[in-house]
């Protein structure tokens, strides 16, 4: 399947050059071939005025490219630093040596993470800032951020485009490619635009650009604005609880402390809080995946606290972890060995699988979601990251859930994902799926949220009512102060 058809990208040196098109319009696959990581087939790659021809990453380091992927290029035994470093080191330094460059670094772009923490620790966000610190170590002249604010708070993204701005003043090139445009107008410059692998418009001024406008210009059509949520009814009876739940972090550091929560069915309960504050542990005892040190969890009025993963998809769980690769999808296996993983008993046929069955389930599956895949045979590792996330998200709800867990559910997203990622909840929802969220945009936690709980060194800091509580006192929340005003309930 073409990739990329003639695609077209010119970026000026000290300019942020936004990179836009829907999920699949060939938006990696073109930086891939600037990063060295795919061969053309057709095309010249220019930089710094000279004509290149990479024949792998290093030589596209080598001529200046740095790369920041949407999906993290981690060794996650390794620590903070010696990921930074790797492969980059132009002579022997020590251990200390490394760890003090890299804490100055971080401080001065004001991406904050301790450098001798093995990766495998970090929470999504904190790896995040690791991949961006990678590549300003190699202090590339063309910076390429594939999602790069994906799993950042809007105050860290700020501060990312903050320092993306003094970078294009010392002369470099961004290539900033992202779903959110908010953000791309007001980061970026200048804008291409791709639609199914083609560059189908240039905009040279993004001061005064009309978001609707640069939408249609990404689906080739007007873009409708996100409907309503339906109004909150009654809640239903307790489909989820945590009671006086404790549990270590991958250090065998206290993550959680004392966590008390219920989800009813027929609400959207919203989890705010920064990255790196207790939320992947929170996510995985409820899923199953860590053990609480202290507490009860019970699902659907039953004990689950010592279930294992499977007993608690039996109970009517279902789970969306932050990280889809690591964690949600076996890259190596097919489209459709990973649409049934968690249906593959109603898939048989006596003790074997009925493959007839098994490529009708997922066939069905991809159309529901929109997944867009080549052949379903086909490992997942080929899939963009939007298309990853909608399989994900199907392959968990085709079981009919009683409770949903979604960490990041829309992170990399295109405008049209996330409505349709945003429909999904709503309708489970309003189906009386208990749906409990988890995400770093605010804005995503205020409009469909029924509840929301601010979490802050593992902690529930309160409850507010999204309608009614100003962005202030969750901020303050969030920072683990107490509000300047009476909590609204």
């Amino acid at each position: 399947m073409t990739a990329c058809a003639g695609a077209d990208l010119r970026v000026r040196p000290g300019t942020i050059h936004a990179l836009l098109g829907e999920n699949g319009a060939g938006k990696t696959t073109m930086v891939n071939v600037l990063a060295g990581v795919y061969l053309p087939d057709a095309g010249e790659v220019w930089v710094d005025g000279k004509r290149c021809y990479f024949r792998s990453p290093a030589d596209a380091i080598a001529a200046g490219v740095g790369m920041v992927y949407q999906e993290f290029r981690l060794v996650p035994t390794l620590t903070v630093s010696e990921n930074i470093v790797l492969g980059a080191a132009s002579r022997m330094l020590r251990k200390s040596e490394i760890e003090d460059r890299v804490s100055e670094l971080s401080a001065t772009y004001g991406l904050v993470v301790d450098p001798t923490r093995p990766v495998w620790q970090l929470s999504m966000g904190e790896r995040q800032r690791v991949e961006i610190l990678k590549a300003l170590w190699r202090d590339a002249s063309v910076l390429v951020l594939d999602e790069p604010t994906a799993v950042l708070t809007p105050n860290e993204a700020a501060e990312l485009g903050a320092t993306l701005r003094g970078m294009a003043e010392e002369g470099r090139s961004v290539i900033y490619i992202s779903h959110k445009l908010d953000q791309v107008v007001a980061f970026c410059d200048e804008a291409t635009i791709l639609r199914r692998g083609k560059s189908v418009a240039t905009v040279e001024d993004l001061l005064d650009v009309d978001l609707a406008a640069l939408a249609a210009m990404m689906v080739g059509e007007s873009q409708s604005a996100p409907a309503d949520r339906p109004p909150s009814g009654e809640p239903g009876q307790e489909v989820l609880s945590l009671q006086g739940v404790s549990a270590l972090n991958d250090r065998g550091l206290p993550a959680l402390g004392g966590i008390d929560l219920s989800v009813h069915a027929g609400e959207m309960v919203g989890i705010v809080g920064v990255s790196g504050n207790g939320q992947k542990e929170l996510a995985e005892v409820i899923a199953g995946l860590r053990r609480p040190k202290e507490g009860r969890v019970r699902l659907g009025g039953r004990d689950a606290t010592t279930a294992s993963p499977a007993e608690r998809y039996g109970l009517g769980l279902a789970y969306v972890p932050e990280d889809r690769l690591g964690v949600g999808l076996a890259t190596k296996m097919s489209v459709v060995d990973n649409s049934i993983v968690r249906s593959y008993r109603s898939q048989r046929r006596g003790v074997f699988l009925a493959m007839s069955k098994c490529i009708k389930f997922c066939r069905d599956l991809v159309e529901r979601f929109g997944v867009k895949v080549g052949r379903l045979n086909d490992p997942v590792a080929g899939l963009s990251g939007g298309n990853l996330q909608r399989l994900l998200l199907g392959r968990e709800l085709a079981e009919s859930p009683a409770v949903l867990v979604a960490a990041q559910p829309t992170r990399g997203l295109d405008v049209q994902g996330v409505a349709a990622v945003h429909g999904h909840l709503v309708e489970q929802r309003s189906a009386g799926v208990g749906v409990l969220l988890i995400s770093e945009d605010l804005d995503e936690l205020l409009t469909l949220s029924d509840r929301l709980l601010v979490m802050f060194e593992g902690r529930i800091m309160g409850e507010y009512t999204p309608d009614v509580t100003p962005r202030t006192i969750l901020g303050e929340a969030m920072a683990g102060r107490p509000p300047s005003m009476k909590l609204p309930k």
